[in-house]
């Protein structure tokens, strides 16, 4: 019964992100009224409605966002004994769920999960690359174990367990004029047609600092959201796009030089987990596992790391 129990704790969060329980009958693959039946079950316990009905859908009651906050919690608890119980058994197994930014997707994090992966192949992992606040949000709401964010907005309920520098690079074809350069002037790089992040991606904010500061202005024929579609339209267009260091990381067809400008903040990369929550085994080794890998690249940045916290084992 305790562990039905639970499983209609994962009705009652499926239904808070779905926002309707004929959405979160479809993800489930359960009968809308079966999860209805559950959540008035669970209402009459509490001897409070735990969602307003709407003409579309359902929201959560204020009661409704205490209870989900339990929900939560021991659907992870749960997660992290049943990685207590394989590791008593000798099974190497689990899932990480990861909330990246954008800028780490092409190159480091697939490397860093391939290797992981060699030294524990059992080990699964759930990627979900977000915008930065949107990445705090799946960490915050139990979404994601691990959040690794580029600039991330305020962190409240999250501890950092590493943290970088992170310089900002200009992207360019290998046969660019530019490519042969140790580092780069933002003005060098107005010479040439720009693509540039929009709003939505951290790496703007910090380009946008700099250009205020400049009596020259860009005028980019390219924005997007997208860090693959922008170096893929400099390097069709000879011109120029933006990366941070351990993003650029090495990239088929295109190379990274630093820019060199005292006026350009350095960004900060961090690894944050839920305060208070004790990771499942996988999950805390890869916690370890990247830091000890962005450590090792100790050469692009400033490097401060806190004690993971880990499951007993």
């Amino acid at each position: 019964m305790r562990m039905q129990h639970l499983r209609f704790l994962h009705y009652v969060d499926a239904v808070a992100r779905c926002g309707s329980i004929r959405g979160a009958a479809e993800k489930l693959h359960v009968a809308s009224s079966a999860i209805n039946r559950r959540i008035q079950d669970l209402e009459e316990e509490l001897g409070t409605p735990i969602f307003e009905r709407l003409p579309r859908g359902v929201r959560l009651t204020p009661a409704g966002e205490l209870f989900i906050g339990y929900a939560r919690r021991r659907k992870a608890d749960l997660e992290q004994v049943r990685s207590q119980i394989e590791e008593l058994g000798g099974v190497r197994r689990g899932r990480v769920t990861l909330a990246a930014s954008q800028a780490l997707a092409p190159a480091f994090l697939p490397q860093a999960i391939h290797e992981f992966q060699t030294l524990r192949p059992g080990i699964a992992f759930d990627v979900k690359v977000l915008d930065r606040e949107r990445a705090v949000d799946a960490v915050t709401d139990f979404e994601a174990d691990l959040g690794l964010i580029f600039n991330p907005p305020e962190l409240r309920g999250l501890t950092v367990l590493a943290q970088a520098r992170q310089r900002t690079c200009a992207m360019v074809a290998p046969d660019h004029p530019l490519a042969g350069r140790a580092s780069v002037r933002l003005k060098d790089c107005l010479a040439y047609p720009l693509a540039l992040p929009d709003g939505s991606l951290s790496g703007r904010g910090v380009l946008e600092d700099l250009f205020e500061q400049s009596p020259e202005q860009p005028h980019p024929p390219l924005v997007s959201n997208s860090y693959e579609m922008m170096r893929g339209y400099a390097r069709e267009a000879g011109g120029v796009s933006f990366q941070i260091e351990i993003g650029a990381g090495p990239s088929a067809g295109a190379v990274a030089i630093p820019i060199d400008e005292r006026r350009l903040p350095a960004g900060r990369l961090v690894l944050v987990a839920l305060r208070e929550r004790v990771l499942a085994t996988a999950a805390a080794a890869f916690a370890e596992f990247v830091s000890g890998k962005l450590r090792e690249a100790g050469q692009i940045g400033e490097w401060a790391t806190n004690l993971v916290q880990r499951a007993p084992e």
